[in-house]
């Protein structure tokens, strides 16, 4: 299993701003959609029904900007969990290029989903996801 998970995005022409590149919020929604298709390739039904995640903090660079109608890689992992937070890292490159557009650093907080109180990231859930 590849700690990378990497999702395809062709740039509609609702995301493009009046600068004619792709808007800043279209990039966040990038970086958030793929850690939620990450989670939902690698988490078994019990999990997702277990857990849910909120956002504390994204931090995005925005390097280059991406174009109507480009094919983006927006290629996802998760860095080190300490208790209840996880950290996930996002490059967002154009289909077969290494520079990337597009960094982020996003901090996740998994909440148990009946209480809705933080629950510590443990051991087995990070081997699934690294």
């Amino acid at each position: 299993m590849s700690a990378h998970f990497v999702m395809a995005v062709r740039v509609p022409d609702a995301d493009i701003d009046r600068a004619g590149h792709v808007n800043n919020v279209a990039y966040l929604r990038y970086v958030q959609d793929a850690a939620v298709a990450h989670w939902l390739a690698r988490a078994p039904d019990d999990l997702r029904a277990a857990v849910t995640w909120v956002v504390r903090k994204h931090e995005i660079e925005y390097v280059r900007p991406a174009l109507p109608g480009d094919e983006l890689e927006v290629r996802t992992w998760v860095g080190a969990p300490a208790g209840a937070t996880w950290e996930r890292f996002t490059e967002i490159r154009r289909a077969g290029e290494e520079k990337p557009l597009v960094t982020a650093r996003t901090v996740w907080v998994q909440l148990d989903a009946t209480s809705g109180r933080p629950r510590r990231v443990d051991a087995a859930l990070v081997a699934r996801f690294g």
